[in-house]
């Protein structure tokens, strides 16, 4: 009695192998990010041999873990990763344990668009191109009249939130499906055996 099982197997099927590569990038983003900072710290360790810090590497660390978190979140949500209390579901049966499984995963789909859209706005308050027609079609607001940089490296704020808004995308996408996928198993009886 599932709703399109054929579909919802080769959508999560693709969303699974996106969400992967996505978590790829972002693990591969944190460990560049934790390599600045020993470089970084090691180089104000050894001023005394002429080297010194890193410039600008708490703006480095701090935009790539923001991408790094949002590349994550798709993959979280996929396999059911995030923090639960579990305390009363694993003494109930299959259907409802599925059931409030969907509930969540439906909180999740309403919580992760509401972020997708504040940092999509956010992203379109620090894009400083397009012509203001195009801008409005797309919801981005005004044109800033200066946009705006990290102080130490002028990176352009607008590519971290860009780059963090893929993830957020991907997030709410993958949310969507996850609902699809708990009501399937909530028609089917419950969840399958992991």
């Amino acid at each position: 009695m599932a709703i399109a099982r054929q579909a919802e197997q080769r959508v999560g099927h693709v969303l699974e192998t996106l969400a992967r590569w996505l978590a790829y990038i972002g693990g591969a983003l944190m460990v560049a990010m934790a390599l600045v900072t020993v470089a970084s710290v090691l180089g104000r360790a050894l001023l005394f041999l002429g080297l010194g810090p890193i410039t600008g590497d708490f703006e480095l660390v701090e935009a790539g873990c923001a991408i790094a978190i949002f590349s994550f979140l798709p993959w979280c949500q996929l396999k059911r990763g995030h923090v639960t209390v579990d305390v009363l579901l694993d003494r109930i049966g299959g259907r409802t344990k599925a059931f409030f499984g969907m509930i969540g995963d439906l909180a999740i789909t309403l919580i992760a668009g509401l972020i997708g859209w504040r940092l999509y706005l956010g992203f379109g308050e620090k894009f400083p191109y397009f012509d203001q027609g195009l801008r409005d079609a797309l919801g981005m607001g005004a044109k800033p009249f200066f946009p705006e940089t990290t102080y130490e490296l002028e990176l352009p704020v607008w590519i971290p939130y860009g780059l963090a808004s893929i993830g957020a995308a991907m997030f709410f996408v993958v949310s969507l499906y996850t609902v699809w996928r708990a009501l399937n198993w909530v028609l089917d009886g419950g969840e399958p055996a992991r």
